[in-house]
């Protein structure tokens, strides 16, 4: 189980701009779909210079019947941030069905 903190939609599909390039579509395929999103963060010294750098990581919960992969994108229907999933496992557990977890990276807000 988690605790929703948001709601998100799922977006999908692809297409193409004028010059030919594919871009991510804005397809929604899912919406209202109560998930906890979790910004975390730590720092790390860059190896070269020893400047200390920022690093922003996002993890999402979703029910264990939500359609994701890492084809997909999650939107947050509250601040409209857009997030890259890079990755979905669940935890295996012989009694209870594990919420989905998604790593994400952020890419903006929707235009």
């Amino acid at each position: 189980m988690f605790l929703a903190t948001t709601t998100a939609s799922i977006l999908g599909g692809s297409g193409t701009d004028e010059f030919g390039d594919e871009v991510d579509g804005t397809e929604v395929l899912a919406s209202d779909i109560a998930v906890e999103l979790v910004e975390s963060t730590r720092t790390a010294m860059e190896p070269a210079t020893g400047t200390p750098r920022i690093i922003r990581t996002h993890i999402c919960r979703l029910p264990p019947d939500t359609a994701v992969d890492e084809t997909k994108r999650i939107k947050d229907e509250q601040t409209g941030e857009i997030y890259i999933v890079v990755s979905v496992t669940r935890n295996a557990s012989p009694v209870l069905t594990q919420p989905l977890r998604a790593d994400l990276k952020r890419t903006g807000r929707a235009a």
